[in-house]
């Protein structure tokens, strides 16, 4: 902690969770024992990012794709969401922390959707960290409905192609409300994105580690926002513009 430059950090951190199953698989126990372990390493790293400073912290939880998954494990994991968002928002609440849900949230069973909708409502006043849980969340899906909102907007004449801009499509997301990630960690040795917030990911930094989600701690955090300060983000400019500028400055 004392290694962090407080005045540089990053505004959004999206973290894709990554190996509850193998590290269950490694224990001897089965997929479901790794998935309640990891709610253990979300507590811990919200209340990390709390403590550092972040503004936003989005965890992606539950993809469309996982929908395919054997039955006993995603019904499994339904009953761990519900579960889990009733025991800690208390707590995120009494922490002042808001918590959101971005994906297609129509496809989960109507008690789940109940409990969202309860734990949006609880913390909608919050003004410290805000937790964005990424749940049956799919980016291409995310496009595709973003194209259709413009394309409706065109058909009755409210908007016309022209003014069809980056900033109208990114008003168009589910993620409208909040500031692009500047930093994305992978956890569990896989070097993908994995179909998770490709638009607004454009400049992020990305940060892949070898630790499996559950072993995810306070440190580990730490350690990849300590990558990311020693890292030179140009935006397309070159190293010679940016200090330029910092002159000027």
């Amino acid at each position: 902690m004392e290694n962090l430059d407080l005045s540089k950090l990053p505004k959004h951190i999206a973290i894709i969770m990554d190996g509850n199953g193998r590290w269950a698989q490694e224990q001897g126990q089965d997929r479901l024992f790794g998935h309640y372990q990891g709610v253990i390493s979300v507590r811990k790293v919200v209340e990390a990012a709390t403590e550092i400073g972040i503004q936003y912290l989005t965890l992606y939880a539950f993809s469309t794709e996982n929908w395919e998954r054997p039955e006993e494990e995603v019904t499994g994991l339904m009953t761990l969401f519900v579960d889990t968002i009733a025991k800690e928002v208390p707590d995120l609440h009494k922490n002042n922390i808001k918590l959101r849900f971005i994906g297609n949230l129509n496809l989960l069973p109507p008690h789940a959707r109940e409990a969202l909708d309860n734990a949006t409502a609880q913390t909608a006043q919050n003004t410290g960290l805000t937790l964005i849980v990424a749940l049956s969340y799919s980016s291409r899906w995310e496009l595709v409905e973003a194209a259709k909102k413009l394309a409706s907007k065109v058909k009755e004449g409210s908007m016309t192609t022209s003014q069809i801009t980056e900033a109208t499509l990114s008003e168009s997301l589910t993620t409208s409300d909040f500031p692009d990630p500047e930093l994305m960690i992978r956890t569990s040795g896989e070097f993908r994105i994995s179909n998770f917030l490709l638009y607004q990911l454009a400049y992020a930094e990305l940060y892949f580690t070898e630790t499996r989600w559950p072993d995810f701690r306070k440190d580990d955090l730490v350690k990849a926002i300590l990558d990311f300060q020693s890292r030179e983000r140009r935006f397309g400019k070159t190293s010679g513009q940016l200090s330029s500028n910092d002159e000027k400055i």
